[in-house]
């Protein structure tokens, strides 16, 4: 029920995100079978509990969850999933909002952000000036990451292996620390 890719894309994703984020929430938006959510559980347990959101869950996901919550018990009463449209999802500063192959725009609420984003449409992207210069799914890429950045964030760009999927860039961040304050 699952397709390999999605396997592979999960684990590499969630590994990297974990080298950067431990603990919190996990939020796994755009889910589809949840796979990101349940890697992350896995990878560290110091994150309570995992909510994988999609507006059209596959029928195969429930059954995909017992799988892995059989394989991993402390995975169980850890993960919900939500059918719902990713606008009902309230996120909170401590969650770690993971998504594979997202689409649309990218809104952290001040959470720990880990995206692997796919829909680079120019017409429903932002590209900024960039386009004329390189491919325009870089530059939409590029201009996320500013915009991130822009947000206050400390951002930090990857990729995973361009076997697992082509569109292999990943963009992790969380928010700024405060600035010290002298006496």
């Amino acid at each position: 029920v699952l397709p390999r890719k999605e396997f592979f894309e999960a684990w590499e994703v969630a590994r990297r995100a974990r080298r950067c984020f431990r603990g919190g929430r996990v939020m796994d938006l755009a889910a589809g079978h949840a796979l990101l959510a349940h890697v992350m559980l896995l990878l560290d347990d110091t994150s309570p509990e995992a909510v994988a959101v999609d507006a059209a869950l596959p029928p195969s996901a429930p059954r995909l969850h017992d799988v892995i919550v059989d394989a991993w018990p402390r995975l169980r009463d850890r993960v919900t999933l939500v059918n719902a449209p990713l606008d009902d999802v309230s996120l909170h500063m401590n969650d770690v909002v993971v998504s594979s192959h997202a689409c649309g725009a990218l809104t952290a609420a001040g959470a720990r952000v880990v995206v692997l984003p796919c829909c680079h449409d120019v017409a429903t992207c932002d590209a900024g000036a960039l386009a004329g210069w390189m491919d325009a799914a870089l530059a939409i890429d590029v201009v996320r990451a500013t915009s991130l950045e822009r947000t206050g964030y400390r951002v930090w760009t990857q990729t995973i292996p361009a076997a697992i999927t082509a569109k292999n860039r990943l963009l992790l961040g969380r928010p700024s620390e405060p600035a010290a304050h002298s006496p």
